[in-house]
């Protein structure tokens, strides 16, 4: 591998000390600013979330993947990036969590990788510690490239300066976005509103893009951007493509109830041979013409009245399901396939009746975290994310694990099975395994 096949590319890490301290909206504000600016740029999000890629793609312009070291694979990352910075200004990882939370951490990838780090902190109840935290942030673990702090919530521009003195180094200070509200992503219980579903969602963009310009981070032309320039290295040689879903169609429901896409998983059967169609459960009678289905995860408890009046869905589903043909189930789009949904309001709706039993929405997470999913094909990874519980006469024909341990009878998501469904709370990353990616929906035969 020639050093001329690497890209070199300005990429920075938008971090922060814990989760709630404003790094998607700073995130989303440099990724906005610079596109306004007539950049190219390309962001991607640590770990498994779906919810913060609906900002971050209106925000750039462009998709929006995950990186995850353990998750998607480093192998997997740095191609991605390599790919990115092709054709981009300006790479923004946005992290997750606080900087050196889970295993592996945002700060894992970022050494790995080379990114220069950012840290957001938000500074509304403090002054000097400001400065502490962030040298805590910069030399806690060694091997980082720094980047710089940039202070959230400033009340004041007598606090800024407050905070800025409080810095070991002057240059580390990027500046502070103002205390207000209204540059506030708006959230709910599963974590920020989707993007699309809000018609001042760019204007929201805007307005955080405007602060940020504000600031010496936002000030910074393409000149500026330099100094974090990231050498990505060329990925190693692709293994020869195998397309096993070729001349199959899929039909995956995507609408404001199943909303929970990895662009990579669509990217992925589409370089294993499928052909992809697109249906609303909200809007559409029926399914279109497909030799398989994917039900992704969603809000089916935020839209169960129109899914249960949807009568002719329900049977579109019912056909397919009796004509032998495969459906994989995640999370919402498994919820939906049951008797019963109970909503948050305690009410019951009669959904599509595929499986036997009842789903309970519940005021807390039932399950979070990284999880695989050892099927007879290969093993796939991903991860768990849910407020509901499910009651349900069908014995698991499986049952996730987390990374590193074996499947347990007691622990883990259950893999459901009846005729061609396969349903699992399990949200799979595809790339993990292709050939159980293609196992789910040529399954059976």
């Amino acid at each position: 591998m020639g050093a001329e096949l690497s890209q070199r590319c300005p990429a920075i890490l938008v971090a922060a000390p814990a989760s709630g301290q404003g790094k998607t909206t700073v995130a989303c504000a440099l990724a906005r600013l610079h596109a306004r600016q007539g950049r190219r740029v390309r962001a991607f999000k640590c770990g498994p979330d779906f919810l913060d890629p609906f900002w971050l793609t209106q925000a750039s312009g462009a998709p929006v993947h995950q990186l995850d070291l353990w998750m998607t694979g480093e192998d997997d990352c740095r191609a991605r990036l390599h790919a990115a910075a092709a054709g981009a200004d300006l790479v923004i990882v946005e992290g997750v969590m606080g900087l050196f939370d889970g295993e592996p951490s945002a700060a894992d990838l970022a050494r790995r990788l080379h990114l220069p780090v950012l840290a957001v902190v938000d500074a509304a109840a403090m002054a000097g510690t400001f400065g502490a935290l962030a040298f805590g942030l910069q030399h806690y673990q060694p091997g980082l490239r720094w980047a710089g702090v940039l202070a959230n919530r400033v009340a004041s521009a007598r606090h800024a300066q407050l905070l800025q003195a409080g810095l070991r180094e002057p240059a580390d200070w990027l500046g502070g976005l103002p205390r207000d509200k209204g540059l506030a992503l708006p959230e709910r219980h599963l974590g920020l509103t989707v993007a699309t579903e809000l018609d001042d969602a760019m204007a929201r963009l805007d307005a955080a893009a405007d602060a940020l310009a504000a600031t010496p981070l936002g000030q910074m032309d393409g000149a500026g951007l330099q100094r974090w320039e990231v050498d990505f290295a060329a990925p190693q040689d692709a293994v020869a493509a195998v397309h096993p879903l070729a001349g199959r169609t899929i039909a995956i429901a995507r609408d404001a109830a199943f909303c929970f896409i990895y662009a990579a998983n669509l990217d992925c059967l589409r370089a294993l041979g499928a052909e992809l169609v697109f249906f609303s459960p909200l809007a559409d009678a029926a399914l279109p013409a497909c030799d398989a289905l994917w039900l992704p995860g969603g809000y089916p408890e935020l839209h169960a009245a129109r899914l249960s009046a949807n009568t002719g869905l329900r049977a579109s589903l019912q056909a397919h399901v009796l004509a032998g043909k495969p459906v994989w189930a995640e999370c919402g789009g498994m919820m939906a396939l049951f008797d019963t949904l109970v909503d948050t309001q305690g009410q019951a709706h009669a959904l599509w009746g595929l499986l036997p039993g009842r789903v309970q929405m519940q005021p807390r997470l039932a399950a979070l975290g990284p999880q695989q999913l050892a099927l007879p094909a290969g093993t796939l990874r991903g991860h768990t994310f849910h407020y509901s519980t499910c009651a349900t006469p069908l014995a698991p024909v499986a049952r996730t694990s987390r990374p590193g341990q074996a499947p347990a009878p007691d622990a883990g998501e259950a893999l459901l099975q009846q005729g061609g469904i396969r349903a699992s709370y399990f949200h799979a990353w595809f790339a993990s395994s292709p050939a159980a990616t293609a196992a789910l929906f040529t399954w059976p035969n």
